[in-house]
């Protein structure tokens, strides 16, 4: 199909906001405008391919590119896209004629839908893992919720609501994408400010009030640079004509411009087509090589060109400038006698409450943040002092056992038994014997003293209570009112016992 059955369907990653434009970034052999087309041989048919530039700047850029690409070589899918409204295109009404498509480009697209959710889950596993659930069962179905390009409840088959789905979301997705890129920017121009006047407060009064004359210095230095022409007007394209294309700007002439500057011929600006016009404008203010000059903000400056002229010529709002918008746009007095642009310099990014506000969110973050230093310090310090008493009750407990083993080794053996009659007899029995037979031996010096009746009484009743007690306990009783003579055969009754 010709180069306008490409505009319908792939855009650069500026188009963004529709599904269909981004087929131009896949289909290369359009013939340029403005070319004799007899003189032109035809084209060979070539495997069309996907320039590696080609990235939407979505995390499902792939997916998107491979369902276009497969989808775009269905020849009843392109000649519905080549017939369809872009209006009807973002209303899902072109997602309908997925159900005429052949059955080798579903088959393909069910694959294709498989492996981009296998790619998620992937992904959600490994997000996961970085957080330290590993433990944690995974559902992968709620999880997949978020990822509102496919209906996850049927990740086997590419349906015409997947579809539509993706569809629709890489137009609200890419619709936010400029707006996304001017708050990221407002936050790099606040927090370089915020970064000097931190950086002032460590100068003692001498070296603060240089470091002021620098920086009004490098701001007037920047701020004196050639004027610079409103993007998109007649002077603009003209220096274009002149210094870019060499070409006499007496001779100029906004068809033959559009042409020579529509680089993959298929008869419309994109947004990086016209981005590229702006950089004579840009080289005016930004040098890489100068202090002063900061090349983010001229990707910012260069961001906000190209909105300037899509907002006055792009009058369909699908993020493409045909020929016949820029012919229009070219008659009209804000083309011819357009007012002056102002730059960065001149307006600048945030307000003085936005930088009050962004102030005190970074103060609450380094609050935040000391505090979490402060709780881990304390953790730190109580897990050291319990790491400490382990190490005192480890020494303590080594100590015991040591002791312990001390006292084993120290400890003496028992008496050894004597043996009489196949009997062991303990050595304290025998000695006790020997004794027993030396009284027999000398039995009037081992006779006691005679007591006297009362004393005899008293030492009775004083040993009563003891040998109740003994008895209470099993434990042999004393011998005191045992007759002498008598006293061997109690003890050795209390032996047998």
């Amino acid at each position: 199909m010709g180069s306008r059955v490409s505009i319908r369907m792939c855009c650069s990653r500026a188009f963004l906001t529709g599904w269909v434009l981004l087929v131009q970034m896949l289909c290369l052999d359009a013939v340029p405008i403005g070319i004799d087309k007899t003189k032109v041989k035809e084209p060979e048919i070539k495997t069309e391919e996907v320039p590696a530039s080609a990235d939407t700047g979505l995390h499902y850029d792939r997916y998107l590119r491979e369902v276009i690409d497969f989808l775009e070589k269905d020849q009843h899918f392109r000649e519905k896209l080549h017939n369809t409204d872009m209006e009807d295109i973002k209303q899902g009404k072109l997602a309908k004629e997925l159900d005429f498509v052949s059955h080798h480009v579903r088959t393909k697209l069910d694959e294709l839908k498989r492996q981009e959710v296998n790619r998620l889950r992937t992904l959600i596993k490994a997000k996961q893992d970085l957080e330290g659930g590993n433990d944690i069962a995974v559902d992968h179905q709620a999880l997949l919720k978020q990822f509102e390009y496919l209906n996850h409840m049927n990740p086997h088959t590419f349906e015409v609501e997947d579809l539509d789905r993706l569809i629709k979301s890489a137009t609200k997705d890419l619709e936010n994408f400029d707006k996304e890129r001017h708050e990221e920017f407002k936050r790099y121009e606040m927090m370089k400010e915020h970064d000097r006047r931190e950086h002032l407060k460590t100068l003692n009064e001498e070296e603060r009030r240089k470091e002021e004359e620098h920086y009004e210095e490098m701001k007037k230095k920047h701020a004196d640079h050639p004027k610079v022409n409103h993007p998109g007007s007649q002077n603009q394209l003209k220096e274009v004509w002149e210094e870019a294309d060499g070409l006499d700007p007496e001779d100029f002439d906004p068809k033959t411009f559009f042409n020579l500057h529509d680089t993959n011929g298929d008869g419309f600006f994109d947004e990086q087509e016209l981005e590229a016009l702006f950089t004579k404008e840009l080289e005016k203010i930004y040098d890489p090589t100068n202090e002063e000059d900061d090349m983010v903000e001229m990707e910012e400056e260069r961001l906000r060109m190209r909105e300037h002229v899509m907002n006055e010529v792009d009058t369909n709002k699908d993020r493409l400038v045909s020929l016949d918008e820029f012919l229009v746009a070219t008659k009209k007095k804000e083309f011819l006698e357009p007012d002056s642009w102002e730059t960065l310099e001149q307006n600048q990014a945030y307000t003085d409450e936005e930088m009050r506000e962004f102030e005190e969110h970074l103060a609450q973050q380094e609050h935040d943040l000391n505090q979490k230093a402060v709780d881990l310090q304390k953790q730190r310090e109580e897990l050291e002092r319990q790491q400490k008493e382990l190490n005192a009750q480890k020494m303590e407990l080594q100590q015991a056992v040591e002791h312990m083993e001390r006292l084993k080794s120290q400890k003496v053996d028992p008496p050894p038994e004597v043996q009489v009659e196949g009997n062991p007899v303990p050595e304290t029995q025998s000695v006790d014997d020997q004794l027993h037979f030396e009284k027999e031996a000398h039995p009037q010096e081992n006779h006691p003293v005679p007591q006297a009746p009362q004393e005899h009484q008293q030492q009775q009743q004083h040993h009563e209570p003891q040998n109740k007690d003994l008895a209470q306990q099993g434990l042999p009783q004393t011998h005191h009112n045992i007759p002498p003579g008598h006293q061997e055969a109690a003890q050795g009754q209390n032996n047998q016992l």
